[in-house]
């Protein structure tokens, strides 16, 4: 058995835009003999404890460091962005929960269309070989049959639709209101925009709405008024699965939300209005366009770069460096247990309600002091 390493974990690590609570989530997948995690706040900070010509740079998400960046462009050292990847956990992550894949990204971060990223270059670029292919077949079959998608805390139910009243059935999907995909993938529009212009031109559609799971949850917003969601969409679906959602449509329409790269990999027609990492390639039928993606993909090449080459990822039950099959293995196992077990479930839940809303508490009380958690 291959033993992973990653050469970005070795020496002095420094950390932006991270808080403790953040490093104990994901400190695993920065794992290697002998090295240094450090958290700072900004470039005099790290320089004072040690920071140099050698040392690797991680900053969570696409906060923007300038003189950190500028400091690291002067010394010919790379940045890496962290992001949660795509086949995250069973619960959420506004909840707590530890994620088992990781993006990584030395040149961008892959939800910001404005430049290249690591998994943009790995689609346009990457020779993809025989084997890699079938394994990716293999990958996209067991997140099928095993009904996964980036969380999955989600019953899996039938939805139920008179389909001969109907042209067609369309998912819409919503996303976080402040998500940085939204942000810098679509372009000023906004889930309500794009809810009711599938609605003005897909009228005799059957519409589901399908709110994100972080909004539902009370963790994030990005709820949508009660008299446009009357207007435009046929049935809103809370508790149930994204998979359940995605097999009951004919099309899945989208700004950027991952969820559209669920529905591709299940066979799915997918639009997509905003720029996500999936669009651009062929795969999709796209309101805007990428000048810089110009390479037609199949979906397993598709898949190959997206949940085999680009993620790093961890065991569920070790916490060691692992390939996603071992973490789709151990997942499926972990999403069983939390199904079957009562007791395990409410365990999960109550921790995913109770530690979001204490942070928020500790941060008010902190924020006088400039103190973050």
């Amino acid at each position: 058995m291959n033993i992973i390493e990653y050469s970005s974990n070795q020496g002095k690590l420094y950390f932006f835009n991270f808080s403790p609570w953040r490093m104990m989530q994901i400190e695993q997948f920065f794992y290697a003999p002998n090295n240094q995690k450090i958290i700072c706040k900004s470039l005099d900070e790290a320089i004072e404890k040690g920071l140099d010509k050698e040392s690797n740079i991680f900053i969570y998400g696409i906060i923007e460091f300038p003189k950190l960046e500028s400091f690291a462009k002067e010394n010919g050292m790379t940045i890496y962005r962290i992001e949660d990847a795509f086949i995250r956990s069973v619960a959420l992550g506004s909840g707590f929960a530890k994620p088992y894949s990781l993006s990584i990204d030395s040149s961008g971060i892959y939800f910001d269309p404005r430049k290249s990223s690591d998994l943009e270059y790995l689609l346009e670029c990457y020779e993809f070989t025989d084997e890699l292919i079938q394994r990716a077949k293999n990958v996209r079959e067991e997140v099928i049959s095993s009904k996964f998608s980036k969380y999955n805390h989600l019953e899996h139910k039938e939805i139920e639709i008179d389909r001969d009243r109907y042209d067609k059935v369309i998912l819409v999907t919503g996303q976080v209101e402040d998500d940085m995909s939204m942000q810098f993938g679509a372009f000023g529009m906004t889930y309500i925009d794009l809810l009711q212009k599938v609605r003005k031109e897909h009228p005799n559609a059957y519409i589901i709405y399908k709110p994100h799971p972080d909004v539902l949850s009370g963790n994030r917003k990005g709820h949508i008024p009660k008299k446009i969601i009357d207007s435009c969409a046929d049935e809103v679906v809370t508790m149930v699965s994204i998979d359940s959602c995605i097999e009951v449509a004919d099309e899945v329409h989208t700004l950027t939300s991952g969820a559209g790269f669920d529905a591709l990999i299940r066979g799915k027609k997918v639009y997509t209005y905003g720029m996500p990492f999936y669009a651009g390639w062929g795969l999709t039928t796209d309101y805007r366009k990428c000048e810089r993606r110009t390479r037609k993909l199949t979906l397993d090449e598709l898949v190959a770069s997206t949940l085999i080459l680009f993620p790093r990822y961890i065991s569920p039950k070790t916490g060691n460096f692992c390939e996603v099959e071992q973490t789709l293995k151990e997942l499926k196992e972990e999403q069983e247990r939390y199904f079957s077990d009562r007791f395990y479930r409410y365990k999960v839940n109550l921790k995913g309600y109770l530690l979001p809303r204490a942070r928020k508490i500790i941060r008010a009380i902190l924020k006088p002091f400039k103190l973050k958690i």
